[in-house]
């Protein structure tokens, strides 16, 4: 670690582990704060592209924060050798250990209650030309007081001038076909993958799915979105109507984030009366 980093912070315990780098616990003296410090190897980082996230995910950080449903970032420290970000301190569990961990399904109040904050964070990313392009429950994540937090920006981008983006990153069970599609696309592929995370927290289970990341692309391409009865057994047609809305394979009549947001059952709060 570099040591200007080490001198204004104290590295404490490893709370985190990624692919390209380790995520630490560390203290400052200075705010007599506790913050989260995600350090990335750039040794790693062999793929030009993934050299070029790694540039534009500070870059992008700072440009969001602060906001109070996204991770915020404080300090940048670049060394030849490695990157480190000094980011707020979430609790320790994300939204994938609520859902899959603890085999939890979501009242539609509570799912409301998390997507609408999902969507704030997505209309604020949106208005400012960025795509997240990984949405996912791992990368959703909570502060101490239980307020949601969309992190981990490492595949995030800004929309060129023609309002797309390109390349196929994401995650198989919450990636929007038109990424997989190999074409250029916008920012509703995050509406897609929110979408998706809804369908999660209401079912338990992603609306696609496969025993390979093959198989699962497969199912993602066709695009056959379905809510079995036992699976939805009491999930009221306005969740419905949402998701159908959110996971629509024609972009054109796929909802905004800003859309979602005013869906009758986002506004509601997610009470299953006006459209029942």
């Amino acid at each position: 670690m570099c040591d200007s980093l080490k001198n204004d912070y104290q590295i404490c315990d490893e709370i985190g582990r990624g692919r390209f780098g380790t995520i630490y616990r560390c203290f400052s003296p200075a705010s007599n704060q506790f913050y989260a410090c995600k350090t990335i190897d750039k040794n790693l980082l062999a793929d030009p592209t993934d050299r070029e996230c790694l540039q534009n995910e500070a870059k992008i950080m700072f440009l969001l924060s602060p906001h109070p449903n996204i991770v915020q970032i404080y300090d940048v420290y670049d060394r030849t050798e490695s990157l480190s970000l000094v980011l707020e301190l979430c609790e320790s569990n994300t939204l994938y250990d609520r859902i899959v961990v603890s085999n939890s399904v979501f009242c539609e109040i509570k799912a409301a209650s998390m997507i609408k904050q999902l969507l704030v964070a997505l209309s604020h990313c949106h208005n400012l030309d960025i795509v997240h392009r990984d949405i996912k429950p791992d990368n959703i994540f909570f502060d101490s007081r239980g307020r949601l937090k969309l992190g981990d920006f490492g595949s995030a981008d800004w929309l060129g001038e023609e309002g797309t983006v390109s390349g196929v990153v994401g995650t198989p069970y919450y990636v929007a076909p038109e990424v997989l599609m190999g074409r250029e696309y916008n920012e509703k592929v995050d509406v897609w993958s929110a979408g998706v995370v809804l369908y999660t927290l209401l079912g338990g289970i992603p609306p696609f799915y496969g025993e390979t990341a093959a198989e699962i692309f497969e199912s993602v391409l066709k695009g056959n979105l379905r809510f079995p009865p036992r699976v939805f057994p009491a999930v009221s047609s306005s969740a419905k109507d949402l998701m159908r809305k959110m996971i629509c394979r024609d972009v054109s009549r796929r909802l905004s984030a800003d859309q979602a947001f005013r869906h009758p059952w986002m506004l509601s709060g997610g009470e299953a009366a006006s459209m029942d």
